[in-house]
């Protein structure tokens, strides 16, 4: 069996406002979770307490989801910053 080869580049990772997205939607979950947690008698009659738990289970992913796009776009930005300030260096000499 042949190993299969990409016949052109893969495209450039969109970048936006990663953060704000991944809080957005961390807080929506929490928001889902406490919205169903009132009706979990109903859920657990008809045995779809999955419901509830997957709502919290996101939010909580979502936490760790936070605090990894947030350290990524400081170490993106760190990086930027020394990329300018070699830039800079050589201009300068």
């Amino acid at each position: 069996m042949a190993k299969w080869t990409p016949k052109h580049e893969a495209p450039e990772p969109l970048e936006g406002p990663v953060v704000a997205t991944i809080t957005g939607g961390t807080i929506l979950w929490f928001a889902l979770f406490l919205v169903q947690l009132p009706f979990y008698g109903w859920f657990d009659d008809r045995d779809l307490t999955w419901w509830v738990w997957t709502c919290l289970a996101g939010g909580g992913l979502g936490l760790i989801g936070i605090r990894y796009v947030r350290g990524r776009d400081a170490a993106m930005k760190r990086a930027a910053a020394e990329v300018s300030g070699t830039q800079a260096v050589r201009r300068t000499t």
